[in-house]
């Protein structure tokens, strides 16, 4: 593939240091798409409030990415900047808020994430009633579906459209919905639309099984892996560290250890972004090689790590293997 300005610039001047490993594991993941495997990326964090939706819908669009495991903030984010991002409020001195200045922006329905407000009114409300609508259907039929096939389901309807407010190829989620790639999405309960789903079920309006829980999800996900780590296997893109990532790298442990099916492969590419430090015993910040004594990655699995900024770094990556 030729290059664009942006990867020769990357390929220029990214030499050393944190540079060097960006432009390694961007060449690796790209190596590994080329000779057929496939590529898990992991969402933590913030990713959708951070807008990564412009570059990873084309991702998705492509090709480069097979299925995602994500946090349920980052699920329903990018559907709220999508339905709601002319009312989002930047705060490029938050360093500087008092308590009381966090009270006033709370008492104005603004949710903060770092330098970003969530407008409550506009975003959450504008999806509550849509995903309560295929709740309540799903559970008046008796069936029951993942967190992420809701939100598809509404995506899909078009009853979000006319809410629109940015260009719908910059949301990842329409992306994946239109390509149906497969999301997990572990601890979706300790999101905004989580909560909103056990506030109908503590009010007797919903049953909590309505909802598939995270053990189906990763029963589901190794049958998904079963049938996609033959060849080149399946790689492992790992932004930011937390449960997004911890969850669907277990599977492979899993199925070793404790199914004691002994001909599954490890997973055959991993590249974490990350920012968290190695010395404080946290799974977030461990050097990829401590995953080999946990039965998640081979001796020889291709590893790297980029200790930065994700929003920086995957972007850039991104751009790589895009050919920008």
């Amino acid at each position: 593939m030729n290059k664009g300005p942006i990867s020769k610039f990357i390929e220029h001047n990214y030499r050393h240091f944190n540079a060097a490993a960006l432009v390694d594991a961007a060449k690796g993941y790209e190596t590994h798409i080329n000779e057929g495997g496939k590529m898990l990326v992991s969402l933590a964090g913030a990713m959708s409030t951070a807008e990564l939706g412009i570059s990873l819908a084309e991702m998705i669009r492509q090709g480069k990415v097979d299925i995602i495991s994500c946090t349920g903030a980052n699920l329903e984010e990018d559907v709220m900047n999508l339905v709601a991002h002319s009312h989002y409020k930047r705060v490029p001195n938050y360093r500087d808020l008092t308590p009381q200045d966090e009270w006033d922006l709370l008492e104005n329905h603004y949710n903060r994430v770092t330098d970003t407000c969530i407008p409550e009114e506009e975003a959450f409300r504008r999806l509550q009633k849509h995903l309560e609508d295929v709740w309540n259907s799903a559970e008046s039929k008796g069936e029951r579906y993942f967190p992420h096939e809701f939100l598809y389901q509404v995506v899909k309807s078009g009853v979000l459209e006319q809410y629109y407010e940015i260009d719908p190829k910059d949301s990842w989620i329409v992306a994946a919905a239109e390509k149906n790639i497969p999301i997990v999405v572990p601890g979706w309960e300790d999101s905004t639309t989580g909560n909103i789903f056990a506030s109908n079920v503590i009010k007797g309006k919903l049953k909590a099984s309505t909802v598939k829980s995270g053990i189906e999800y990763m029963v589901w996900l190794t049958e998904w892996y079963r049938a996609n780590s033959e060849g080149k296997g399946v790689g492992f893109f790992q932004i930011g560290g937390g449960i997004a990532g911890d969850f669907p790298i277990c599977v492979v442990p899993m199925m070793y250890q404790d199914l004691e099916w002994t001909d599954v492969p490890f997973w055959s590419y991993f590249c974490q972004i990350s920012d968290s430090t190695t010395s404080y015993g946290s799974y977030s910040g461990a050097v990829p090689n401590e995953k080999i004594t946990w039965g998640k990655l081979d001796i020889n699995t291709p590893k790297f790590i980029v200790e930065s900024d994700a929003t920086i770094v995957a972007p850039l990556i991104f751009a790589w293997i895009l050919g920008q």
